[in-house]
């Protein structure tokens, strides 16, 4: 071989690797940590990324999972540390304190280059005039009953007001079977048990925990779902260990046949289903104050999603968030979710979703949505702070008017 030929190979040769190694490096790969994957269908939300990355080619997805609490805490950690990753789940709850660390990346520019069409968008959460984050899947939060249980304990009605679950939550009792009427999750680690355990009560009746954009605790509408959830406690229809009880052990008391009604997320339909498929249950709106005629607040919650500031991937990020956000992606990721969209367009697929979720959407048509913790300052704060004084009440420390008086002082320090 002839030197000419030897240094031509070489060439070649180099040339090759540098090739390979430039392509190697051409792929971009995306952080996206959420709580979804662990609530979806086994595989479903890989194979989604998967239609990302096949649309997208040069841009990789590593999904970065866990249930919600976990979820929570590493992205609150994320943020201290400028660690966040590319993309994230949020929820609504959560953005007014990420948004003051300037952890999340404003949207505005990003959908003003890419045109993107915001009226298709269900609603775009802001803070201080800044877009941080999209509802992709918005969940309810009706009650789920255990039918067997309520067979068994002789309710024949399902409950529509607050006297009837009571009633209900009392016959469903048997504390030497170690079964319950009721389960409130009031752990201070995740206080979202206030939001949506406790002031579902309110918002169900039409009735606000705030007035002229201030809080009011101590008005009528919370100083009486609180005297009602002490009136559950004290007869003994609570499932016991609520001051450590997480949302995650909540549903496992419930899936494990331990309590017979709990305020839950349309979100853990499959998981319901997984880990019991012999459960029979079903779906009701949260009981209402008596008289009420009106239309019902449902509680819900929120998968949204945005895009980290210290993210060196914005481009991209903002490629799987039209993505995930964009019509015909959005309606197949609400379906396999039992979710309503986050695109107005989008139609999931109802009909053949599971029948819980048909009750769901008859509950939601007759409702409205309602939760007043979105976007509020400090949002988890002023939960945990609630949550403190409901412990103190149902340990028999103070009244409901006092744990009224008590949360609306830390309250409005914050406002």
């Amino acid at each position: 071989m002839t030197f000419h030929m030897k240094s031509a190979m070489l060439k070649i040769a180099a040339a090759a690797w540098l090739l390979g190694a430039t392509g190697a490096m051409a792929d971009t790969t995306l952080e996206f940590t959420q709580w979804w994957e662990p609530e979806l269908p086994a595989g479903s939300l890989r194979a989604i990324m998967d239609g990302f990355e096949a649309a997208n080619p040069g841009i990789k997805v590593t999904l970065v999972s866990g249930p919600y609490a976990t979820t929570r805490d590493q992205i609150s950690v994320g943020a201290a540390t400028g660690t966040l990753s590319d993309v994230v789940g949020l929820d609504g709850a959560w953005v007014n304190n990420l948004n003051a660390q300037n952890a999340l990346a404003d949207m505005n520019p990003m959908m003003d280059a890419s045109k993107f069409d915001k009226s298709q968008v269900a609603d775009i959460i802001k803070v201080d005039g800044k877009a941080v984050m999209f509802p992709v899947a918005s969940f309810v939060y009706p009650v789920f009953v255990n039918l067997d249980l309520a067979a068994q304990a002789g309710v024949t009605k399902l409950p529509s007001t607050r006297a009837e679950f009571l009633e209900a939550a009392k016959k469903m009792t048997h504390a030497d079977k170690n079964q319950y009427g009721w389960v409130l999750p009031l752990s201070l680690q995740t206080p979202s048990g206030v939001q949506n355990d406790m002031m579902s009560w309110v918002w169900a009746s039409g009735q606000s925990m705030m007035a002229n954009g201030k809080p009011a605790l101590e008005g009528k509408p919370v100083v009486d779902m609180l005297s009602f959830v002490k009136s559950l406690n004290d007869a003994g229809t609570i499932s016991p260990g609520i001051a450590t009880k997480t949302e995650q052990e909540k549903v496992e008391e419930f899936v494990n046949d331990r309590v017979g009604m709990m305020i839950d997320s349309l979100a853990h339909v499959n998981l319901i289903r997984k880990r019991n498929p012999k459960l029979n249950f079903d779906l009701i709106p949260v009981p209402v104050v008596e008289g009420y005629t009106g239309k019902r607040g449902l509680p819900y919650a929120s998968w949204g999603i945005g895009i980290s500031a210290a993210s060196k991937h914005q481009e991209e990020a903002w490629k799987l968030v039209q993505y995930l956000m964009s019509e015909k992606v959005n309606a197949k990721l609400v379906s396999l979710a039992n979710a309503f969209p986050g695109n107005v367009n989008a139609k999931p697929d109802f009909v053949t979703s599971d029948k819980a979720f048909g009750k769901a959407f008859e509950i939601f048509k007759t409702g409205y949505l309602a939760n007043e913790f979105t976007g509020l300052p400090v949002a988890e704060d002023l939960m945990t702070q609630f949550d403190v004084q409901a412990q103190k009440m149902l340990a028999g420390e103070q009244t409901p008017e006092e744990a009224a008086a008590a949360a609306q002082k830390g309250w409005i320090a914050k406002f």
